[in-house]
C-alpha cells in the first residue's frame, strides 16, 4: 500500500489495522461522497488505465475520485456465504465505479463499453440494481465494466465493498440474500432467453414490486402473503404465461430470504423499490407501454375518466 503523504508511525499502523483493502486517494477530498473506482486485481496496467478511463467518464472532475483494488479475497467475504465457491486466487477482471446521489434519487445502474464491447456476459444493469437494493445499498449511481468478458461477479463483490469502505455498514445477510438473487433471477432470465412475452425488465419489475408490496406490510409478512404478492407482480408485468411454478416458487423463496435478512426493516426500503421501479420502467419504455401494469391502468383509468366525463357534460346539457 502506498501513501502520499508522510504521516507518523503510530497513524499508520492505525490505518493499516483497518483491513486489507488497498483505497488509494486521488483527490484531496476525503468525504465519503467521493466516488470510489473499483478494480479487478487481474487487469493489466494497460487495462486499469482503459478501465478508469471507461468509468470516471462521466465525471465533472475526472481527477476527483479514489480507487479500490478487488481480489479473490474480496469474492470471498462477499460472494461466497450466498454459496459461491471463490478462492483468493480467484481472478476479477470486472470493475465498478459508485458514487453517492442526493436523497430519493434511488439506485441508477449503467453497463459501460470497454473499447466498444460490452463484455459483461451475465448480469443485467437492472439484476444490479435488485441485488443493490436487496444489500443495502440506497440513492447512488452504479457504472460497470469489464477489459475482458467475464460475468460481472467481480464489479458486484466491489460495489459491496467500496459501499462498506465509504461508511456504509452492510448487513452480512442482506448482502447473502442479495447474491442468491441475483443468481435467481439470472437464471430465470437465462432460461427464458429468446421466449415471447418475456423481458429481463419485466422479471426486474415484478421483483422490485413485490419488495415494495413487501415492504408496505412490514417485515412480518408471511409466506403466503408474499405468494400472493408474487402472482399479483407476474400478473400486473404480463408474465403469467411465461414463469413457470418451479420459477414461481424460486421467487417466492428469494423473497422470503430477503425478509429474513432484515432488509424490510430499513424505513428507506420500500422508497428505494418504489424508485427502482420507475427507473426500470423508463430504460424500457418500449416494452412498459404495453403491459397492463398499474401505472398503465392508472393512465387509461384517467383517459376514460375524461372521457365519460366529456359525455356526461354532453348529456346534462341537452337533457338538463
Amino acid at each position: 500500500m502506498q501513501f502520499k503523504f508522510k504521516w507518523g508511525v503510530v497513524l499508520a499502523a492505525l490505518l493499516l489495522s483497518i483491513g486489507g483493502w488497498q483505497l488509494t486517494s486521488r483527490a484531496d477530498d476525503s468525504s465519503n461522497d467521493t466516488p470510489i473506482v473499483t478494480l479487478g486485481t487481474s487487469l493489466t496496467s494497460s487495462q486499469k488505465d482503459g478501465t478508469i478511463k471507461t468509468l470516471t467518464a462521466s465525471l465533472d472532475d475526472s481527477s476527483n475520485y479514489q480507487t479500490l483494488t478487488v481480489n479473490g479475497d474480496t469474492l470471498v467475504k462477499y460472494l461466497n456465504p450466498a454459496g459461491e465457491s471463490f478462492t483468493s486466487s480467484s481472478g476479477v477482471w470486472s470493475s465498478a465505479m459508485i458514487e453517492k446521489t442526493s436523497s430519493g434519487s434511488g439506485i441508477n445502474v449503467k453497463i459501460l463499453d470497454y473499447n466498444g464491447s460490452n463484455n459483461i456476459t451475465t448480469i443485467t444493469a437492472d439484476q444490479y440494481k435488485n441485488a443493490a437494493l436487496t444489500a443495502g445499498i440506497a440513492d447512488a449511481n452504479i457504472y460497470i465494466t469489464s477489459a475482458t468478458p467475464i460475468d460481472g461477479s467481480g464489479a458486484l463483490a466491489g460495489i459491496y465493498a467500496a459501499y462498506a469502505k465509504a461508511g456504509n455498514g452492510l448487513n452480512a445477510k442482506q448482502v447473502s440474500a442479495a447474491q442468491n438473487e441475483l443468481s435467481t433471477l439470472s437464471g430465470i432470465t437465462k432460461d427464458n432467453k429468446d421466449k415471447d412475452g418475456y423481458s429481463d425488465a419485466q422479471l426486474n419489475n415484478a421483483v422490485a414490486g413485490a419488495k415494495k408490496d413487501m415492504a408496505q406490510k412490514g417485515s412480518n409478512v408471511t409466506k403466503n402473503e408474499i405468494t400472493t404478492i408474487v402472482n399479483n407482480q407476474i400478473n400486473n408485468n404480463n408474465l403469467t404465461n411465461v414463469i413457470t411454478n418451479n420459477q414461481k416458487t424460486q421467487i417466492i423463496n428469494l423473497l422470503v430470504k430477503i425478509r429474513d435478512s432484515g432488509a424490510l426493516d430499513s424505513s428507506s426500503f420500500k422508497t428505494q423499490a418504489s424508485s427502482l421501479m420507475k427507473n426500470i420502467q423508463s430504460n424500457a419504455k418500449g416494452i412498459f407501454s404495453k403491459l397492463n401494469t398499474p401505472e398503465n391502468q392508472n393512465a387509461f383509468q384517467k383517459v376514460w375518466t375524461s372521457i365519460t366525463n366529456f359525455f356526461s357534460s354532453i348529456f346534462k346539457s341537452i337533457f338538463g
